[in-house]
């Protein structure tokens, strides 16, 4: 199958667009730079510059592709996560290059549209499972309002007779994720902390699995799909075992009306229960995760850190 991927050299399309190749795929991937460049052939894939908020560009790019994967985003680095304004950017390209992949994906008759979104779109669920059918709460928070808004254009995909297909991740990490190592880093220097219990549940996946669970995808029935690991954890296991991966002491806990002052929009979100179900991905193409739950992928993390040293690990863009 010839397979564009539109953010081919963030942390997620890094790893899908080596997968593709590994599978026999034809694989075209967004990259706008030199090393980005560099990156995406290292990976198997044919690295081409797209602007991806001009049709004719990605009209250009996209032609003969049976399949085009979107999975731009730009997330705001950890210190600037508590302003609305800091994801603008992941919001424009949810939303504006969205439609604008899918109108040019409709114009050059490619079958398959897949769009990147968030299992955090959910209401407080408490102990509940959630699945894809469960109730949303975006109302309080920018970035998921975006999320929502972007995954219609999935429908619209869909609608148009194409197969569109969201995939709703939960929270990514990994050994060279950015965001790890800086929570990491955090944890060591005694800046990471829990805020108030931590006791709601928290959906994670490894990104190694995401990526999996991505080219899995390919072929789902039309719809939307949550990609989680099997097992959610509390917040407070979750930074707990985050925590002792970087080798940090264990983690204070500091009163829960300092969320919203210390995560800004973020804590609209962190601090529902999430327990996410994946059943209806794995049951409906054969995925399942190797990483079954958080506490053990922390402990797989801090093994390859204690061999690697954290400090000496670099990090892929998210």
């Amino acid at each position: 199958m010839r397979v564009f991927v539109a953010g081919g050299t963030g942390a997620l399309g890094q790893r899908v667009v080596a997968l593709l190749a590994e599978a026999g795929h034809e694989v075209t991937a967004t990259a706008r730079s030199g090393p980005g460049a560099d990156a995406v052939r290292a990976r198997g894939g044919r690295p081409v510059d797209v602007d991806v908020y001009l049709r004719e560009s990605i009209r250009r790019a996209i032609a003969g592709h049976e399949a085009v994967l979107r999975l731009t985003t730009k997330i705001p680095p950890l210190n600037q996560m508590r302003s609305a304004a800091s994801w603008a950017e992941t919001g424009r390209l949810r939303n504006q290059s969205a439609r604008l992949i899918v109108e040019a994906c409709r114009d050059e008759g490619v079958p398959l549209y897949l769009h990147e979104s968030v299992a955090f779109v959910y209401a407080d669920g408490g102990d509940r499972w959630l699945d894809e059918d469960s109730p949303v709460d975006v109302a309080r928070a920018v970035p998921l309002r975006d999320a929502l808004r972007g995954e219609e254009q999935a429908g619209r995909f869909t609608a148009y007779g194409g197969r569109g297909i969201v995939l709703r991740f939960g929270g990514f990490y990994a050994a060279n994720s950015a965001q790890s190592l800086k929570m990491a880093a955090n944890a060591r220097r005694g800046r990471l902390a829990l805020l108030g219990r931590s006791r709601n549940y928290y959906s994670s996946i490894h990104l190694d699995d995401a990526a999996a669970a991505t080219v899995a995808a390919l072929t789902a029935d039309a719809g939307t799909y949550n990609a989680v690991d099997e097992e959610p954890v509390s917040l407070g296991d979750y930074l707990s075992c985050l925590a002792a991966a970087a080798g940090a002491r264990p983690l204070r806990r500091v009163p829960s009306l300092l969320g919203p002052l210390v995560l800004g929009t973020t804590w609209q979100y962190l601090s529902r229960s999430l327990r996410v179900s994946g059943t209806r991905l794995r049951e409906g193409v054969g995925w399942k995760p190797s990483v079954p739950n958080a506490r053990e992928g922390w402990r797989r993390i801090g093994e390859e850190w204690a061999r690697a040293g954290v400090s000496d690990l670099k990090g892929s863009p998210a």
